[in-house]
């Protein structure tokens, strides 16, 4: 049996995602995202941001690739993966990345709009069933 290893992320995307195809031609699409928290300390609100590195594969990094650009809100959800290596000097160096099974996209907004008013040109880029189709595409 499997051990318990999932994680919910949510929050805006620090530039445009990378695609790629590995030499089987498997889609795989990388990108980071930047993920806000908000807390008080002594009456004083304190904010801090988190980093982290997301992949994707096959439908769902083609559905990424067509569809994210920099500034974008998505919430993934998926596993928590590490990669370990050892560089030409003999030093081993790890690093842990989110592999994502899911991902949503969030409403985009202009500066002049708010939530609940997106932007009209961006929304005409999106298929008007591309909830549906995402939906198909990352069960």
């Amino acid at each position: 049996m499997n051990n318990l290893n999932s994680v919910i992320l949510e929050g805006n995307l620090v530039r445009d995602p990378e695609a790629n195809l590995t030499p089987k031609g498997t889609p795989v699409c990388k990108f980071s995202l930047a993920s806000n928290r908000f807390y008080k300390s002594e009456g004083i609100r304190q904010s801090e941001v988190s980093y982290f590195d997301v992949e994707v594969w096959s439908k769902v990094a083609e559905a990424c690739e067509k569809h994210l650009s920099k500034g974008r809100g998505v919430r993934v959800v998926g596993r928590l993966k590490q990669d370990r290596w050892t560089d030409d000097q003999g030093d081993s160096h790890y690093k842990v990345k989110v592999v994502g099974e899911h991902v949503e996209f969030k409403p985009q907004y202009t500066a002049s709009s708010g939530p609940g008013e997106t932007d009209d040109e961006i929304s005409d880029q999106i298929p008007e069933d591309a909830e549906e189709s995402m939906e198909e595409v990352l069960i």
